[in-house]
């Protein structure tokens, strides 16, 4: 068995390449959506990527099954209570499928969302134990998948959270201590609320570390998990909504250069110049009207919260980093990048479109904000 673990920082995203070298087959689990990385790895290992599975309809990024079923023929595989708008095979709980030795069995396990599942790995279909599961957002390392997102509509948290409390205890919970536990996020995501930074665990060290797996009665769980969740980033309907549907395949090429002229035309419809320098270059001297949002770090999670679906945006960036920008901000599913402009070659055509920002700690800011007089 060939076993990859690919983890996106930005998005605190985990996604899986598992390949059976007896018969040449693979599988990717939850996708990014710029799958070049997958194709890739599979074609170097002499490996054909015959399936993608989704562990659920996810709501913080936009997910690459689309991509890889066009780019390598693939099958994309949902749980039986998902209603993609799409050509998928739908597995019942207790399902197989075999990849050649390698054996994966899918476990129905609703909670995070009504469609969840889990997959449960076989390096060999006569194992006495399993190898390891891939728990999607159903188990985290040290937490849970949330109950109470918007991408499950139609259902309360509480109903959710009781189907979690059933789906860790029928499901995950009777795997073997030694079970390897891969997760779909980690540390950072707001997808739960107290994520490891670890990547990987087992059902043994959950079963004596995680708090959800503890004795307690169902309504108590509910409680707890539904509880001190952080606020969801506004772009997780957006998403959780677009990964049901069939839509446009990414387009990851270099946005088209704009001169200053054609950069105004954009804004006056409405589009957003989006200036994804550094917070001490934009302060130093940016084009006026532009919102910063950095490129390093969580830029797409912050640009989320910051851009609204559909809207047109012009990246303002130096020169190289263009084609990058419009990758992260596709992750989630904000496609509509009509060009770039180099800031520092625009502010030497103008400079009288300069404008200079003054950073404030949030002390300071919150110092000035007493001192000043009410209005």
């Amino acid at each position: 068995m060939r076993f990859e673990q690919y983890y996106l920082e930005c998005l605190s995203h985990a996604s899986y390449l598992i390949g059976d070298e007896s018969s040449g087959l693979a599988v990717v689990v939850d996708p990014q959506r710029d799958v070049a990385g997958y194709v890739a790895d599979a074609e170097a290992a002499g490996l054909r990527i015959a399936y993608v599975v989704e562990t659920h309809f996810h709501a913080d990024f936009l997910s690459g099954h689309l991509e890889l079923a066009a780019a390598t023929g693939a099958e994309i595989v949902f749980g039986e209570a998902a209603k993609p708008e799409f050509p998928a095979r739908l597995v019942t709980d207790g399902e197989r499928i075999s990849l050649g030795e390698v054996v994966l069995e899918f476990r129905a396990t609703p909670g995070h969302t009504p469609e969840s599942i889990s997959v449960v790995v076989w390096e060999h279909a006569d194992d006495d134990e399993p190898w390891g599961v891939l728990t999607g957002d159903t188990l985290f390392i040290g937490d849970v998948g949330r109950p109470d997102l918007l991408a499950s509509i139609g259902f309360t948290a509480g109903e959710l959270g009781s189907m979690l409390y059933d789906s860790l205890r029928e499901k995950l919970l009777p795997l073997p201590d030694a079970t390897r536990v891969w997760p779909a996020h980690g540390a950072g995501s707001a997808c739960g609320k107290n994520l490891s930074t670890e990547t990987m665990s087992t059902i043994g060290e959950q079963r004596l570390t995680n708090y959800a797996f503890q004795d307690m009665t169902r309504e108590r769980f509910v409680d707890i998990v539904t509880e001190g969740q952080p606020v969801a980033p506004e772009y997780f309907l957006h998403d959780a909504v677009l990964n049901r549907k069939s839509r446009e395949l990414l387009d990851d090429a270099r946005p088209q250069p704009m001169d200053l002229r054609t950069v105004e035309a954009a804004r006056e419809r409405g589009a957003v110049l989006l200036d994804v320098r550094d917070p001490d270059g934009f302060a130093a001297g940016h084009l006026a009207g532009a919102v910063n949002v950095g490129l390093d770090g969580r830029f797409a999670e912050y640009a989320g919260d910051v851009l609204r679906a559909g809207q047109e945006v012009v990246v303002a960036t130096d020169p190289g980093r263009e084609r990058e920008a419009r990758t992260r901000l596709a992750r989630i599913g904000f496609d509509r990048v009509v060009g770039a402009v180099a800031v520092e070659e625009a502010l030497v055509e103008r400079p009288d479109l300069a404008e200079r920002s003054t950073r404030l700690a949030a002390m300071d800011v919150a110092a000035w904000r007493d001192t000043e007089p009410a209005l």
